[in-house]
């Protein structure tokens, strides 16, 4: 190889709300860093990823770029965890015309269309409604089937999305929403908002939040004694292992998202070594120490470029997106297309239960059985446990 390296630029938040999550996709990218090196580089030069911190602070994101793509000079670029990270990039993006694959972020290109645009989060071409599916799917299977319905949600624009799909999907069940609440994102006691619900009485809580939110609310509800038939739909952190030692048995019950879970069906090639070696180096980076929800991402998301830059032959951003606008990848989380808005070609979300979760240790979440795949029935490890309350129980 020479000795110059192919310079790929992005940020992550490694500090901030989103620090744990930002820091296992960092984790994933150095590990495949690490064994595309290995193997011989990209087009016989070594791979140097050059990742800038955010700090959770979208602000500070068109700057990055503006700093990687003109002080750097680096030849490719590549998209981090979230709307916060992803979003305010995309204006310079567009204007240099420049290939990103993105990580995880739900919706950025739907106002935009761009062409060059590819993200990893396997929503497929209807993602506000497609994350959440299977959760109503559920909830519309239980016997009595559900009636009422309330969200509760962070007052984000990452939630605005979610919400959208948790409306429709109410609409098409037959659902019927008794009260809508967004709270702040520095809310810390939940305590009142769930006993107002307390009194409503709804069927379904659909709830979309952050990790420290989620933390809160899940231990307002146990308090507060809460039990709707099914609770959850989009909350991100209970995926988080950090989160999950932290909550333990008061996940019991919940029904939210994952993308990929060590479920046999799910166990693609490679992705159980790279999970392995994930693992043995987690807590020295201080990141998630399983890993399950967006170090797969995260490794698979590299190797999209990978196998984008060695089938053309080139760095160049237009041959880049036009190969991976056409072809078939695979990678550790199985084969895949991407599709229109940049999507993949077909959503692979799942839903997950939390159940007999009996402490606060990472035994507990190693298999599948504490965090049973419930839906799409193709994936499903296990059936559904109603209502929420009795798979609570062991809380």
């Amino acid at each position: 190889m020479t000795t110059r390296a192919i310079k790929i630029g992005y940020c992550l938040s490694l500090t901030g709300p989103l620090a744990s999550n930002g820091k296992t996709a960092r984790l994933a990218h150095r590990l495949w860093e690490q064994d595309v090196n290995r193997r011989g580089g990209l087009l016989g030069r070594p791979v140097r990823m050059i990742c800038i911190d955010d700090g959770t602070d979208p602000k500070r994101v068109p700057e990055i770029y503006r700093k990687l793509l003109d002080e750097e000079k680096v030849d490719l670029v590549v998209g981090g965890y979230g709307d916060n990270s992803v979003a305010p990039a995309m204006p310079l993006i567009v204007e240099r015309k420049r290939y990103l694959v993105a990580l995880m972020a739900l919706a950025v290109n739907a106002p935009l269309s761009y062409e060059n645009y590819f993200v990893m989060i396997p929503t497929g071409p209807r993602p506000t409604e497609a994350l959440t599916e299977g959760f109503f799917a559920l909830a519309a299977a239980q016997s009595p089937k559900p009636e009422t319905m309330a969200i509760l949600a962070a007052d984000a624009p990452f939630s605005l999305g979610p919400v959208a799909g948790a409306k429709e999907h109410a609409s098409r069940h037959g659902f019927r929403i008794l009260t809508e609440n967004r709270y702040p994102l520095a809310t810390a006691d939940f305590a009142p908002l769930i006993s107002e619900l307390r009194q409503r009485d709804p069927d379904i809580l659909f709830m979309c939040s952050y990790l420290n939110d989620s933390v809160a609310l899940l231990r307002a509800i146990d308090k507060v004694g809460l039990a709707p038939k099914i609770v959850g739909g989009a909350m991100i952190g209970p995926q988080n292992g950090s989160v999950k030692l932290e909550l333990g048995p008061l996940l019991n019950g919940l029904v939210n998202y994952e993308y990929w879970l060590p479920v046999p069906k799910m166990m693609y090639g490679g992705v159980g070594e790279m999970v392995a070696e994930y693992q043995s180096r987690a807590a020295a980076e201080g990141a998630d120490p399983l890993g399950y929800y967006v170090a797969p991402q995260a490794y698979a998301q590299m190797q999209v470029v990978e196998q984008a830059v060695k089938a053309t032959g080139s760095l160049d951003d237009v041959k880049l997106a036009q190969y991976t606008r056409d072809h078939l990848f695979k990678t550790i989380l199985g084969e895949f297309r991407f599709g229109a808005g940049g999507g993949w070609s077909e959503a692979r979300v799942l839903q997950v239960q939390y159940r007999n979760i009996k402490g606060n240790d990472l035994a507990n979440f190693r298999n599948a059985e504490t965090q049973a795949v419930v839906w799409p029935p193709t994936l499903a490890s296990a059936p559904p446990i109603y209502p929420y309350a009795k798979a609570h129980q062991n809380a």
